[in-house]
């Protein structure tokens, strides 16, 4: 996305609202402003729309419409299905790499953390050797945010069908569930979460053109969650509170434009990704190239110079009008290195000579062979000062 001197490669920490979005959320915020618990015409409409965005979200991902449970974003999604799972106690496993929602909401109960591999993949080995037979819920993401890395998740969800398969056949009465964060997968993975294996789902509006601070939760109708917020009885008595009426129309068309594009834009985006790869390569022998290649995310480029003084290169390239990052937003935000890159084994050095390069819908050949310029300049002036 091109503004004045300005290239933006950013786009996993955050995407721009799509022109589209913008123009069936705006009547929500004036002449529809009614609230759709209310009983007159006017509300039931606001209702109706509501049901319909409900519908629309629900075709994306071969679900049932009143198995969706609508929030204020990823960050309170992930919180109602681990804490609305784990409430009855149990055990949890999920890996190291995940979101800080994740781990964060993980750390309140028994819970057993996974290593993935070097190249950022959580292995259903790991997982089936994690499990107890207290085990209640297993979350893993669809794909990494920082290097890209898409997770075996079919493959997991079979290690889980065998182990409930197994507790039938003991007697056993635990439940076991499978939690995914797939907000970085919208518009460029499947969420069918049938073929996916999945339980529960979580979804950001704000990675796929939507507005932020609006999210969701699908959860199966056998997955028992307890509240988190209690209140007026709104989604299923989930999760109370009047609804974000424009906010759930625009993401529901946010989403749908992102599934309607999704192949082109799988095909563009990696076009345009190994083209910056390959610019950056022929530029630097020693350069790393982060992430299971062979599986990552179209839109997601990680690299290392090892030895680099990656926030300087940031505060360099800021200056030129390049927007990146050195991992992910939260993490940045605390200033601290990468639990991502420290999860797969990387060494202080290399991980503190970092960047992401993450590209979206508006990101052109243009920028990419700009960007490809001034990075090297920048790198090359870094190193040799």
């Amino acid at each position: 996305m091109v503004t004045p001197q300005r290239i933006y490669l950013d786009y996993a920490a955050a995407t721009p609202m799509d022109e589209r979005v913008i123009a069936v959320m705006r009547p929500y915020f004036s002449e529809l402003f009614y609230n759709p618990s209310s009983p007159y015409g006017p509300a039931r409409e606001v209702r109706q729309a509501i049901d319909g965005a409900r519908a629309k979200l629900a075709m994306v991902m071969g679900v049932k419409p009143d198995e969706i449970i609508m929030t204020a974003g990823a960050t309170e999604s992930v919180n109602i299905a681990i804490q609305g799972v784990m409430a009855e106690g149990g055990h949890l496993v999920t890996s190291s790499i995940e979101h800080h929602a994740v781990l964060a909401a993980a750390r309140n109960y028994d819970h057993t953390l996974v290593a993935p591999t070097e190249k950022g993949v959580v292995t259903p080995e790991s997982i089936k050797s994690a499990l107890k037979p207290e085990t209640r819920l297993v979350s893993v993401a669809v794909a990494n945010n920082e290097i890209g890395t898409i997770q075996p998740l079919r493959d997991i969800a079979q290690i889980l069908e065998a182990e409930r398969e197994r507790r039938r056949e003991q007697g056993e009465a635990a439940p076991l569930y499978f939690h995914s964060d797939a907000s970085q997968g919208a518009g460029v993975i499947s969420l069918n979460v049938a073929r996916l294996g999945l339980d529960l789902l979580t979804l950001n509006a704000g990675k796929c053109y939507g507005p932020k601070q609006v999210g969701l939760l699908w959860a199966h109708s056998h997955v028992r969650l307890r509240p988190l917020i209690v209140g007026g009885g709104q989604e299923s008595g989930i999760r109370a509170g009047t609804e974000n009426v424009a906010g759930i129309i625009g993401f529901a068309e946010a989403l749908n434009i992102a599934e309607t594009l999704r192949r082109q834009e799988i095909e563009r985006l990696t076009d345009l990704r190994d083209l910056l790869q390959a610019k950056l390569t022929d530029a630097f022998a020693d350069m790393e190239v982060s992430g299971y290649l062979k599986r990552r995310l179209p839109g997601i480029l990680h690299v290392t110079w090892p030895g680099l003084d990656a926030e300087r290169v940031l505060y360099a390239l800021d200056m030129q009008g390049v927007l990146v990052a050195t991992g992910s937003a939260c993490a940045a935000n605390k200033g601290t290195r990468s639990h991502v890159l420290v999860g797969i084994g990387m060494s202080p050095e290399r991980a503190d000579g970092s960047i992401r390069f993450s590209l979206g819908r508006h990101t052109t050949e243009e920028e990419i062979m700009e960007a490809a310029r001034i990075v090297i300049d920048t790198v090359q002036r870094e190193r040799s000062r």
